[in-house]
């Protein structure tokens, strides 16, 4: 034992680098401990001061009690006539469109429209060379003038004849070859006449002039050009336009209502809309229906009658077409706004006497533009709500102003919760406007202003806790 070499003593740099580490790192963990305490009472204050707020209602509305009246818009429901319309898609059809050709050769000498020129039945179009015509013409005449001669000289051979036959002073047999020598002439000439009248029709042809009352299209031919009747172009095209139909579809399913109606001998009104179906073009009268159904498309086909004195309607041009089957007498009607969509199916919200809400479920009709007529479920004279139901519930209590819409009047009043997606638009721009409220942010109807509001607005951009409105406001959190 005594002879074992005592220890060596550790030197003075060893024993000042072991305690330092140690001292670094303890240090670094107080650190990240005071940090996270920081960090968590940090949190449970910014919790608390959510919690502060009052909560939403069950209805979804703004921030102050669940007893606070929500703003909205009310009509009254009313009696009015209601039309019971189909809607079609048509194509404007003309009633004829004739291509005009020529019915002989030759040459086309002149034109006698201009085009896009309304013209009637029997109006000049065009002229061919008729001059061909004209002198097979004067050859016919004279042909027709000879045999004619020899007609008269065979009927005065035949009165000798017979004179002679009754003397006894000729044979019997040269007088019966006489009488059909007279009808051999008498047959020539009406040969003769027969091509007189032909050659006249084909110089009729050369004058060519419109068949029916319409509008000239665009010249297919010019002058000097050889017309034939096999050319497959023609002249010109002429479309019928006074009147004018419209061919439209309607589904099958609607098909007996109409033809009910037709077989009592009601009169169906049509009116032809633009390819928008916003401007009104003309209207008309259901004419025809077609003889069977497409079985490719389930619908069938109808035609209706313009007179279209005004050239509103061109034919090929796509219309929208409403036709009126039947009107609903003395129907009760109600704004398309106030009709809601739920579980049960449809329902409105009936405004009470006591400025309470109830919910009333109702069977509808016919829509009519902006109105819906209601078969059952509401009376004559009650309101309903147009504007803001999308946050009320039964029993929920209403301000009713309808002067300006509910969601407007509402960001007026501090209702700045609005679900998102609902119904009601412009309540967030008045609320940005106003300064008074900002969305999400837990402030009370009429606690901020213009300073304030743009506070919210920074401690929300910068992910600080906004602060409660009766309190005074945070301090920033100070770093030693």
């Amino acid at each position: 034992m005594n002879d074992m070499a005592p220890s060596k003593p550790p030197s003075p740099v060893q024993a000042e680098t072991a305690p330092g580490r140690g001292g670094r790192t303890l240090i670094r963990l107080l650190v990240i401990a005071g940090l996270a305490f920081g960090g968590y009472f940090a949190w449970q204050h910014y919790k608390g001061a959510n919690n502060s707020q009052p909560a939403p209602t069950a209805g979804g509305r703004a921030f102050g009690g669940g007893n606070e009246p929500q703003t909205i818009r009310d009509a009254e429901i009313v009696t009015s006539d209601v039309p019971i319309m189909l809607n079609a898609l048509g194509s404007v059809t003309p009633l004829a469109t004739v291509t005009i050709q020529t019915q002989i050769a030759g040459q086309l000498q002149k034109i006698g429209f201009t085009e896009g020129q309304m013209v009637k039945a029997g109006d000049f179009l065009a002229q061919t060379d008729d001059r061909p015509y004209q002198a097979t013409l004067a050859q016919e005449q004279a042909q027709l003038e000879k045999d004619t001669s020899l007609h008269a000289q065979a009927q005065a051979d035949l009165a000798r004849y017979d004179l002679l036959n009754k003397q006894d002073s000729i044979a019997k047999q040269q007088v019966a070859d006489q009488v059909y020598l007279v009808q051999q002439n008498a047959a020539a000439m009406a040969a003769d006449q027969a091509q007189i009248d032909a050659t006249r029709l084909n110089i009729g042809y050369c004058h060519i002039v419109s068949p029916v009352t319409g509008r000239v299209g665009l010249r297919l031919v010019d002058e000097g050009n050889y017309v034939t009747p096999t050319s497959s172009t023609g002249l010109v095209v002429i479309t019928q336009i006074e009147p004018i139909s419209v061919v439209f579809s309607i589904p099958e399913d609607s098909l007996q209502q109409v033809m009910t109606r037709m077989r009592a001998g009601a009169t169906l009104t049509a009116t032809a809309y633009d390819r928008a179906n916003i401007n009104k073009l003309s209207v008309g009268q259901l004419a025809a229906i077609d003889s069977q159904i497409d079985t490719t498309t389930g619908t069938v086909k109808l035609r209706a009658m313009f007179d279209n004195k005004d050239d509103v309607l061109f034919p090929q041009q796509f219309v929208n077409v409403q036709l009126l089957v039947d009107t609903m007498k003395d129907a009760l009607v109600t704004p398309n706004a106030a009709i809601q969509q739920g579980v049960q199916g449809s329902f409105v919200y009936i405004v009470n006497d006591d400025k309470t809400v109830s919910v009333r479920n109702v069977k509808t009709g016919p829509v009519d533009g902006e109105r819906t007529a209601v078969l059952s479920g509401v009376k004559a004279g009650e309101r309903v709500v147009i504007d803001g139901a999308d946050r009320l519930k039964e029993g929920a209590k209403v301000l009713v102003r309808n002067g300006a819409p509910a969601a407007s009047a509402a960001g007026a009043h501090g209702d700045t919760n609005a679900t998102p997606g609902g119904s009601q638009t412009g309540g967030q721009n008045a609320q940005d406007k106003s300064g008074e409220a900002n969305a999400g942010n837990g402030a009370q109807p009429g606690d901020a202003n213009s300073k304030t509001g743009h506070e919210h607005r920074h401690k929300k951009d910068s992910g600080a806790a906004p602060a409660d409105a009766s309190a005074p406001p945070a301090q920033k959190p100070t770093t030693e």
